[in-house]
């Protein structure tokens, strides 16, 4: 009886104790942080601190359409920071990996921060840039929550950027309108006030304006890459990742860019159009059916080469050394484009035709039998890689990698890490994404967000209880991140790579803009 009656006692003293600290977390006060616009109030999560949808810049309607982006007015109050904010207009495509789940508008210029508990400020900060071709995708993707890193002890940062014709688009009224201003590449330069704003306002959110990390997929791969060339970017990050980042070889020249813009003004009887015409379009008409495997090459240009922002080809900066000297790591997945098929096969083909024979042959030489299979994918995003790190290896610290992580669901024989795989890996957010993943999927994970997480911190991936992971030089040695563990070795492709390096073509010469 005695020890019933004891029983009873300590549940009862253990339900008070329950209850008292579930009152205390209910009655405990939302994080706030106080911007340079005004005062902003998110939510609190286990170890960290979470605000969403706070916008960086003015919204780009009306006559701010086609313009750079402009200051926010800032508001009065407090302002509740507890849901994401527009998804940019963009049109959906089949197989979209971070497809729009928001609605949709112009009016979507607002980015979200992940603080980890404690941050009083000088913590380091990841600023992440969505791919999707730049004409799809979102920065409050599930696939890109913060929270793992932040609970690593980082600020990590997300954002959304004008996309299609929205982000990029020219035209000859637009270019005489303001001519101050730089144009075309609106997109990118969202992404440079996205990093202004950062610069401003993070140490409210405890991370260190000195100590930015931006990294970035696919076409925010590209996007970083662009951002350590344009003069408009410089000081404002100290640390660059890109993971299966483009050449921006075949980014047009200002002046190609703005016929393409003519042709979409005449197909809808704007001869002569002016700057507040174009404005003036209806949303439908500027969206048309541009995404990520269905442009309209002759009336949509993707970003440009226009003189300021991208002052002139990529590979052309990166090879002269007029980039950002910051550490920096770069590296692509194994199979990015999956294994042969009849599409892949005839653009291939069609690519290679545009080419001299000369360097037809050497790269039929390079790829044998492996050439429909392997060379799309080589050219668009290893060889990018290797390049550039190659370029950046002579004036900073630089690390390449190869991902190879096959998740387990997807795991046989012959199949390797395809494009955009890697993403779930470096946020910790498998479960949602992949589907079937297993322990080894989850040390994959843990290894690769310490290193991202190391660098981003300290500039140097390396850490305790990680495999050594040597800086690239011209020994070619890569890091090769499997599920099976990181190893370094000298690069597998570098013959086939070489090739594709010998045969890039600029769109816009290297001597123009």
């Amino acid at each position: 009886m005695a020890r019933a009656k004891v029983g009873r006692i300590g549940l009862a003293a253990a339900s008070v104790v329950l209850l008292a600290a579930a009152s205390a977390t209910a009655q405990a006060p939302a994080p706030k942080a106080t911007t340079r616009d005004g005062v902003v109030v998110g939510e609190a999560a286990p170890g960290l601190s979470i605000f969403r949808g706070i916008p960086y810049a003015a919204p780009p309607v009306g006559p701010l359409r086609w313009r750079p982006p402009q200051p926010h007015p800032g508001w009065k109050g407090e302002r509740p920071a507890r849901t994401f904010g527009f998804d940019c207009v963009q049109t959906p495509f089949p197989g979209d990996s971070t497809p729009s789940i928001h609605t949709q508008s112009e009016d979507c210029l607002a980015l979200n921060v992940w603080r980890p508990e404690g941050a009083k400020g000088g913590a380091p900060v990841m600023v992440w840039i969505h791919g999707g071709g730049f004409t799809n995708g979102l920065g409050s993707s599930p696939v890109f929550d913060g929270a793992a890193l932040a609970r690593a002890g980082v600020v990590v940062v997300t954002f959304n950027y004008r996309l299609g014709r929205f982000g990029f688009f020219a035209h000859p009224a637009l270019t005489a309108d303001r001519p101050d201003e730089p144009k075309g590449n609106y997109g990118f330069m969202d992404q440079i006030a996205a990093l202004r704003w950062v610069q401003a306002n993070i140490a409210a959110f405890g991370g260190d304006p000195a100590r930015v990390t931006v990294f970035g997929e696919s076409a925010g791969g590209a996007s970083v890459n662009m951002l350590m060339a344009s003069p408009m970017a410089r000081g404002l990050f100290a640390q660059a990742i890109v993971q299966s980042g483009g050449l921006g070889d075949t980014w047009p020249c200002l002046d190609e860019a703005e016929r393409k813009g003519v042709a979409l003004a005449e197909a809808r009887g704007l001869r002569s159009a002016e700057a507040a015409t174009l404005r003036a379009l209806p949303l439908e008409v500027v969206k048309g059916d541009v995404n990520l495997f269905q442009g309209r090459p002759e009336t949509y240009s993707g970003p440009m080469v226009d003189g300021k922002v991208v002052p002139r080809a990529l590979p052309a900066l990166f090879a002269a050394g007029q980039v950002a000297v910051v550490p920096y790591l770069a590296g692509a997945n194994t199979q990015e484009f999956g294994p042969a098929s009849p599409f892949i096969a005839a653009r291939t083909e069609a690519a290679l035709k545009r080419l001299p024979d000369e360097t037809q042959g050497a790269l039929r030489a390079a790829y044998g039998d492996d050439l429909a299979a392997s060379l799309g994918a080589d050219a668009a995003f290893v060889a990018p890689a290797r390049l550039f790190a190659g370029h950046q290896a002579r004036v900073a610290p630089t690390y390449l990698y190869r991902f190879d992580v096959v998740p387990a669901g997807q795991r046989r024989p012959g199949v390797g890490a395809r494009h955009a795989t890697d993403l779930p890996y470096v946020f910790g957010t498998l479960p949602a994404s992949l589907g079937r993943t297993d322990e080894a999927d989850a040390r994959a994970s843990e290894t690769i967000r310490a290193y991202w997480t190391n660098f981003a911190k300290t500039g140097d991936p390396n850490g305790p209880g990680l495999p050594a992971w040597p800086s690239y030089d011209t020994g070619d040695r890569a890091m090769t991140l499997s599920a099976d563990g990181a190893t370094t070795g000298p690069h597998p492709q570098a013959a086939r790579l070489d090739a594709i390096a010998g045969a890039i073509q600029l769109t816009c010469p290297a001597d123009r803009a």
